[in-house]
Formats: C-alpha cells, sequence, structure tokens
C-alpha cells in the first residue's frame, strides 16, 4: 500500500504530465515542456479552429456527422502538436524501471509468488512480477533497443510472452517451441529492436500461470505525440479470479470467477482516474481474463475507437461508442474530450461483473422468501452478499485516498467489481485536488446543469 507522501507525489507528477511536464526517470525521457496559457474558458490558445468548434466546457456533439468536430473525433487537447507522448498512467501499478547499457534501455523482470489485496482486508496468493500483481508497466518509445533479463524467482519453470510485439522468432517466449523454459533461479535474456508504436503486453506462456496473474503491460509510445494528441494516457488491465469462500489462492482450474479485477484490485478499491475538464483523453483496455470478454462501458461521454493490439486504427475507420467490447487477448484504445463534468462510472458491462465476491449461498434464494416485497414479486432479485463486512480502518483506505476527495458522501456503495470512476474536474478543482493538501468539501464533484 502506497504511502500518504508517494500518493501526494504520484498525483502531483500526474498533474504535471497532463500539462505536458515529463518527470525525470520515466520511459519516456527528462524533456520538459512549457504548459499552454489557458483563456478564462480553461481553452489553450493554440488556434486550431476544431478547438473552437466544439464545446469543450459542457456535453455536446460538435460539428455534423463526419466533421472532424463530429463527437469530439479530431478535437486536440490542451497541448499542442508535435511534441513527445504524454507518459501513461497505470492506476494502482508502479512502472518498470530501467537504465541503460551502451545505447540499450535494460529492465529486470522477476517473475515470483506475490501478494495482492484485491479489496482491503483481502489479501491473496498469486503468481506475478516485482512483488505486483499485474507485473509492472513496460514503458518505452519507438525504435528503442530493448534487454529484459528475466530472473526466475517461481517454483517451477517458466517463459516470457511479448504479446503483439513483432520480434525475433527466437525472442518470443514460447516453451520447448523458441527456447528451452527458464529454470526455477534461472535467468534469461531477451533482447530486440522495438519498431512498433502501440499497446502490447507481456506474460507467461504456460496457461496456470497466466491465470495465477502473470502478466503486465508493455506500451511503445511514438518519438512524437499522435494526432490529435492526448492530455491524459491511462492504461486498464482486465482480469477475472476464482478464489473460494475459504481460501486465499487463486484457483487455477476453475472455469468460473467470482473477483473481477481493474489493475488487480476490486472496486471500491480501484483508484479512480482523474482529468481535467476540456482535455483529451485516451484509455487503453487489456482483457486478460481467464474465460470472458468485457463490454466496458463509460457514462456521460462518446468516445472513439482509435487502436488495438494491432496498433493505431486509421481516422476512417474510428468508430463512436461508449461501450467498447474487449476480448479475451485484445486490447482496445478509445479516446474522448472529456467535456461533462462529475463523476463518471466506468464499468463491465455484464451483470455479475460489477458485484464483487460472489459465493454460492445454502437454498435457492438468497432473500427471505417470507418477505412481503418477495411474495408479491417472486423474481426480486438476489442479493450479492460478500466475504466480510469493512471495519473503519478497512473503509479508511477506500475513502482516505486523495483522488477520492470531493466525491458523494457514499460513493463507494455503488462502486463493485471491474468497476472505476472517471473524475471530469473543473481546472480549479482539479488542480486543487492534485496539487494541494487543501480539504475538498463532500461532493464537490456532483455537477448539475
Amino acid at each position: 500500500m502506497s504511502t500518504p507522501e508517494s500518493r501526494r507525489k504520484f498525483l502531483t507528477q500526474g498533474a504535471a504530465a497532463t500539462a505536458g511536464l515529463f518527470a525525470a526517470g520515466t520511459a519516456l525521457g527528462q524533456q520538459t515542456e512549457k504548459t499552454s496559457r489557458l483563456n478564462n474558458a480553461g481553452e489553450s490558445r493554440a488556434s486550431n479552429p476544431k478547438n473552437e468548434e466544439f464545446p469543450r466546457m459542457h456535453a455536446g456533439l460538435g460539428g455534423p456527422v463526419g466533421s472532424p468536430t463530429d463527437r469530439g473525433k479530431l478535437v486536440n487537447g490542451f497541448r499542442k502538436e508535435n511534441l513527445e507522448p504524454v507518459p501513461m498512467v497505470t492506476p494502482d501499478l508502479a512502472k518498470l524501471p530501467f537504465k541503460m547499457v551502451n545505447g540499450v534501455k535494460e529492465f529486470h523482470l522477476r517473475p515470483m509468488p506475490v501478494q495482492r489485496e484485491l479489496l482491503p482486508g483481502q489479501t491473496f496468493h498469486f503468481y506475478g512480477y516485482n512483488n505486483s500483481m499485474p507485473g509492472p508497466t513496460i514503458e518505452v518509445i519507438q525504435g528503442d533497443r530493448v534487454r529484459i533479463v528475466v530472473h526466475n524467482e517461481l517454483p517451477e519453470a517458466t517463459t516470457v510472452h511479448w504479446h503483439g510485439l513483432e520480434c525475433p522468432c527466437d525472442m518470443d517466449g514460447i516453451p520447448f517451441v523458441t527456447q528451452e523454459m527458464i529454470a526455477p533461479g534461472g535467468t534469461f535474456v531477451y533482447e530486440f529492436t522495438v519498431h512498433q508504436a502501440m499497446s502490447m503486453a507481456y506474460h507467461a506462456h504456460v496457461g496456470m500461470q497466466e491465470a495465477a496473474g502473470s502478466i503486465g503491460m508493455f506500451i511503445a509510445h511514438p518519438k512524437i505525440a499522435l494526432n490529435p494528441p492526448v492530455d491524459h494516457d491511462f492504461g486498464m488491465l482486465l482480469q477475472q479470479f476464482n478464489i473460494g469462500p475459504n481460501s486465499n489462492v487463486v484457483n487455477t482450474m476453475a472455469m468460473d470467477w467470482n473477483y473481477l479485477t481493474l489493475n488487480g484490485r476490486c472496486g471500491p478499491y480501484t483508484t479512480p482516474l482523474l482529468v481535467r475538464l476540456g482535455s483529451r483523453v485516451r484509455m487503453r483496455f487489456f482483457n486478460f481474463s481467464t474465460l470472458h470478454q468485457h463490454p466496458l462501458h463509460f457514462h456521460g461521454h462518446t468516445g472513439w475507437l482509435t487502436g488495438t493490439e494491432g496498433g493505431r486504427i486509421p481516422e476512417t475507420a474510428w468508430t463512436p461508442l461508449n461501450t467498447v467490447r474487449i476480448g479475451i487477448g485484445e486490447i482496445r484504445e478509445v479516446e474522448f474530450v472529456a467535456n461533462n463534468p462529475g463523476d463518471w462510472v466506468m464499468h463491465c458491462h455484464m451483470f455479475h461483473h460489477t458485484a464483487n465476491h460472489m459465493v454460492s449461498q445454502v437454498g435457492p434464494h438468497i432473500r427471505d422468501p417470507q418477505m412481503d416485497e418477495y411474495k408479491k414479486v417472486p423474481v426480486f432479485p438476489q442479493l450479492m452478499q460478500g466475504k466480510m463486512p469493512m471495519n473503519p480502518m478497512m473503509m479508511k483506505k477506500i475513502k482516505g485516498r486523495r483522488e477520492t476527495q470531493g466525491m458523494t458522501k457514499e460513493w463507494f456503495k455503488g462502486v463493485k467489481g471491474m468497476m472505476t470512476v472517471i473524475r471530469v474536474l473543473p481546472d480549479e478543482l482539479y488542480t486543487k485536488i492534485t496539487r494541494t493538501n487543501l480539504p475538498i468539501p463532500t461532493g464537490a464533484s456532483l455537477f448539475s446543469e
């Protein structure tokens, strides 16, 4: 669990990144860009006509269907064009550090048994990398020469496959097909030049290890940001697990599930995504569940499907949507202009995927069949019972995070399972939350027309 100091540092760096400030030590380099000036409405003074034709500060469709401003399709964010891309933010997950060795970016990846707290007080055993499940995100630039030294700390042999990467065949990480497996305590060096710019992943190519959590995100940014440039770039990895009511170990043999996670956490323990009102946002979804597709639905906005695990889609083939279906092993990228202020949930629309740790109860129904309501309406929905109630210390882990300040008093009751919140905040409130420790009134981000 991160400390308040590290969380404040993360928020400050995230806010800086959206203004175009590149923090030292990130995978994107150390260049610093000055923040574009904003007018009273919060819009960039850059004289791009698309910025003037789209309702950046309130909900609206923009120009006619097929036009550049149609539902914000080609509307720029606050950042200017021809700059480096912003780093991708992976809520609740760290980045894998690297060092430069004779012009090569060298990473050290350690497959190992790990523990992960999916919900406060509910910590379970998984496989992961570098003390994390999912593993830390690897972030590089198109054209980089990359060396990834894998130190196997698992009790069994493994490999690492680079999902979507066009690497040399002997670097593909397939047991016995392209390499001998890495024995426990052994080391293997993967090295290649990354010529693509897209969303990818890395994972063990041993089925049960994948089901136990051996997966991470791998991002290759272009040297210059794609147009329209985004202000915020988020990565979300989707997983599902079966953990029995009396167990603390994931069941990799099961063909059903009862825990649905985003970046290794269940709602409401998922950290909200904070974005500045009027900014352009990219969301990258990686589905590495064992069994199910996930139709991710985001409220309050309409976006465009702009990329897959195959890379950028041509603009003429972009599709408007607010629900994106991600099949197993697929990656989808969606972009939208955050022009509707408020706290907007984003969730899988398979109904059982928005409930936490469901377990079977004795009897045909959970609700009391003697209830008057049940007698009148036999189909009265069942209750979703969890493993344990949350005590005040557990609740503090959810409500005490800076990213949740200003939300309604009991927001957490409506966020469960594969669900999080996108917080679209006016400039003053966004800055106050991300760059200060000032108190934020409850309900400050609940807006009306």
